[in-house]
Parts: structure tokens; sequence; C-alpha cells
């Protein structure tokens, strides 16, 4: 546990600080891309993706928040916020085009999809109870809450980082399928391809965060005085 403790300092500020350099990436090219003027919306671009693709069945709809979007595979819609579904920018574009791949990996394993309806609600629910519940144990000294909540967040941790990949395959269906219906012009292909790689990036910095929650309740938890001490 001592050599733990002196590991965990030099975990968390290389953890922190690529979270951090992630999350201004994904702004900056956001909003670079987000200037940018696109030739048709962003729920045109998932329509035409999906229809490309051959998923005529998936449904595109607009819901409240700011989120970008997400697929709900056991619905088979596509939901996407206002501001992706109406804005006819290449961010749009890029994002929507995103989830459609989404969409497009429904061809993809069993393991995949489940990895991916699992990581949603995990990352909302499961981070959030496991801090709260590891927390608990420190404050009231109660040893199974600490650690079964250092459990349940290390799950979402391990769920978070097998879904990366999916991520990254998601921007790259999507972004070939624009490619290939010629939706993007050639100029612009450039800037999108940066936008659908920063909505993967986005979830690389999500989970960085998690790991750096990790290691700052890991380091309480080494430091904590040892009973008769």
């Amino acid at each position: 546990m001592d050599v733990l403790g002196e590991l965990v300092p030099w975990l968390i500020v290389p953890t922190l600080g690529i979270a951090l350099g992630c999350q201004l990436c994904v702004q900056v090219l956001l909003g670079r891309a987000g200037e940018k003027r696109a030739r048709l919306s962003g729920y045109a671009a998932a329509r035409q993706v999906l229809d490309g693709s051959g998923w005529y069945d998936v449904a595109v709809e607009q819901v409240p928040g700011q989120s970008g979007g997400h697929y709900d595979r056991r619905r088979q819609v596509l939901q996407l916020s206002p501001d992706v579904y109406h804005g006819r920018t290449l961010a749009a574009v890029g994002l929507a085009a995103h989830e459609a791949g989404h969409a497009i990996q429904g061809t993809a394993g069993r393991a995949g999809r489940m990895l991916r309806e699992l990581a949603v609600p995990a990352a909302t629910f499961g981070s959030g109870g496991g801090i709260l519940l590891a927390i608990a144990g420190l404050l009231l000294r109660i040893p199974p809450f600490l650690t079964w909540g250092l459990l349940l967040f290390s799950v979402v941790v391990l769920i978070e980082l097998a879904n990366l990949p999916i991520e990254f395959g998601a921007s790259t269906r999507g972004r070939h399928k624009l490619v290939e219906l010629g939706l993007v012009a050639a100029d612009d292909e450039p800037q999108v391809r940066r936008v659908m790689w920063a909505a993967a990036i986005y979830h690389v910095g999500a989970t960085l965060q998690s790991l750096f929650t990790l290691a700052q309740v890991l380091g309480r938890v080494v430091r904590r005085p040892r009973p008769g001490t």
C-alpha cells in the first residue's frame, strides 16, 4: 500500500493533464468546424448516411439538450440535439455522421453491441454511484461501502476503456460513408474528419477523467491512517 501511495500522485497529474488536453482539443476542433457552413443539415447528413448504408428503418429524431447525439439500438432511433439536427455546419454534419456510424455498427458482433449499450448507463449512473459509495465509506469509516464503491467505479472505468475502439470505429464508418456518397466537398473533408475524430476523442477525455477520480479516491484510501497508528 505504501508503494501504491507513492505512485498515485504520479498517476493523477498526467491523467488530469491528458483529460484536460482532450477537452480543449475537442472544443477547438468543434468551434472551428462550427463556423464553416455545410451544404446540408445534420439531420440530412445522418439520413443519407443511414439510407446509403441500407438502414432505412432507423429513424432520426430531435431531442432536447446539447449533447450532440446518441443511437438507441433497442428502438432503432438516432437522436440528435437541436444544434446538430438543424445545424448546417461541418461540426453538425460530422457529429451526425458519427452517430449514424453507431447505427451502421449494428452489424458488428454481439459483444460490441452489448458493450455499447452498457457504456452510456454505466458512465451516467455507475461512476457517480461508485464514487458516492466510496466517499461514504471513507467518511463514515464503513469498509464494505468503500470496497464496493471502488469496485463499482473500477468496473465503469473498464467499460469506458473497452468502449473507446467502438467510438473510433463509428467515426471511421460514418466518415467513409460521407465520402462515398459525396456529401462533403473535397476541401471540407479534412475538417469533417477532425470533427469525427474529436467526437471519439471526447470519450477518451471522459474516460481519463474517470481514471483521475478513481486515482484521487485511491490516494485517500492509501493515505488514510491505519487503526492504532
